[in-house]
């Protein structure tokens, strides 16, 4: 448990009053006045609803968000204590859900985004041993779709639950069930909601495969259930595609001649999928010759475009994706040179790019020396500019600026130009911050999840904590 403050500002007087309260390991710093909301309220899954890793105005004035008052101190609305795990949760009607692990059990929350307040907690068995070290809580976020919360946890645990109440509804250990071989890092992949079905990157294998030492997947064999479609209200197989094993991507629909499909970046191929019976219309090889790398980054959608990318080798590539006589192809747009990383456009490692008015904004770069923050051309791969060399982030888009938090804590508000480097404000969320106003705790490494914005809130998390921030006022009603 942590001990927190709490200020509470009246509508009508300016006395701040503190007092201190213990709750849940949960630290609130709450503020009774209304402040006009800025964005959407739901964020009800990873990347947001459309896989796109923005948030929504839900009152669009005309006005730039740059122009916002960043240059304050961040006020807190409240902290909470995380057990094992990287990811972010998810946003719906007002509550807060975060999936981690805490003694040995997987957990879900459910939390009051207005207070803090933790309203439910539903705990699961968990077993599970990392093959280099890392955490045992989940990697991916919770999916929401309507009265239903779907969680996908590092042991392969596919779990539906019913939003309000947290209560089980059925529940697919798809580890066991498809003979997955332990992937480096464990399961990792968001669920998708299309109508009746959630669809999981599973990767299943013979189940003779269970024999081999897990992390060997050269030595592995696929089975054909890359992508599962389970019946959302039993849990019951609908079906089963893929030859390849599973990745750290997470699958998301796109169109093609007007008819819908799901997009998955395997271990080893890029698929194109149809979502209501799991058929196969194409597929294209996407993969470093390297044992121990990893597909991570969610495929980028522009119309019938495609972006794809690695840090290892490949750097990105444009597909076009068309539909002709023989079924879909895939033509490159352009592509970055093959083990050339000095050359190469992109090269995407646990965040996926950001796009906004034909240009990406993204991490660059495998490990911390040589990774930095650019933006690059959508339609001719040409690199604007780079800067915050050294350093590895995730980036969120809130109408024309981008929240890019860093793994070490400090988060920069940035300007979407593809002019220049436009870096507005920092927040040092690496610090602890106090004064009659509000606090909040510091975030620590690693911060490898991108912010997460609801309504006027921003949440950020590092290695034990989340915060949730307020976003700041346009500087003319700022007070």
């Amino acid at each position: 448990m942590k001990k927190a403050c709490v200020s509470v500002r009246a509508l009508v007087a300016i006395l701040v009053v503190w007092t201190v309260a213990e709750w849940h390991g949960m630290a609130v710093c709450v503020f009774a006045d209304d402040v006009k909301t800025a964005a959407a309220e739901d964020w009800p899954r990873f990347l947001n609803a459309d896989f796109s890793g923005t948030a929504k105005l839900a009152n669009p004035t005309g006005g730039s968000a740059a122009d916002w008052d960043w240059d304050k101190e961040p006020t807190c609305r409240w902290s909470l204590s995380v057990g094992e795990g990287y990811g972010l949760g998810v946003v719906q009607d007002g509550a807060y859900f975060h999936f981690d692990a805490d003694a040995g059990q997987e957990r879900l929350r459910k939390i009051d985004m207005t207070t803090g307040e933790v309203l439910w907690s539903q705990t699961s068995d968990l077993s599970y041993r990392d093959l280099y070290g890392y955490e045992s809580g989940a990697r991916c976020s919770p999916t929401i779709d309507h009265d239903q919360i779907f969680t996908h946890g590092v042991a392969g645990m596919l779990t539906a639950r019913d939003r309000d109440s947290g209560e089980k509804q059925w529940r697919v250990d798809t580890n066991d069930r498809y003979h997955v071989v332990q992937n480096f890092f464990g399961a990792g992949s968001a669920p998708l909601i299309i109508e009746g079905a959630v669809l999981v990157m599973v990767g299943g294998s013979p189940i003779a495969d269970q024999s081999i030492a897990p992390g060997r997947l050269d030595r592995v064999s696929s089975d054909g259930s890359l992508l599962v479609a389970f019946d959302r209200h039993t849990g019951e197989e609908l079906w089963k595609s893929g030859d390849d094993l599973a990745s750290y991507s997470s699958p998301r629909t796109m169109r093609i001649d007007g008819k819908e499909y799901v997009l998955v970046l395997g271990r080893e191929f890029l698929h194109v999928l149809d979502p209501v019976d799991g058929r196969s219309s194409s597929r294209i090889r996407f993969r470093a010759d390297i044992l121990e790398s990893v597909n991570a980054m969610v495929p980028v959608v522009d119309g019938q475009r495609v972006l794809v990318s690695d840090c290892y080798q490949l750097g990105a590539t444009l597909f076009e994706i068309e539909q002709d006589q023989t079924g879909l192809t895939f033509t490159p747009v352009w592509q970055d040179p093959d083990r050339r990383r000095r050359d190469q456009s992109l090269r995407s490692h646990m965040s996926t790019p950001v796009l906004h008015q034909g240009f990406l904004y993204a991490c660059s770069g495998r490990n911390a020396p040589d990774s930095d923050f650019r933006c690059v051309d959508f339609a001719t791969g040409e690199v604007q500019w780079t800067a915050m060399q050294r350093q590895r982030s995730s980036a969120t888009r809130l109408s024309d600026v981008l929240l890019v938090q860093t793994e070490r804590g400090p988060l920069h508000v940035v300007g979407c130009n593809p002019e220049q480097f436009d870096e507005i404000a920092i927040w040092e969320l690496n610090e602890p911050f106090f004064d009659e106003q509000s606090s909040h705790p510091a975030i620590r490494f690693p911060c490898w999840s991108a912010p997460v914005v609801s309504g006027n809130s921003i949440l950020v998390r590092g290695d034990k904590t989340v915060l949730c921030l307020e976003l700041p006022r346009p500087r003319s009603t700022a007070k």
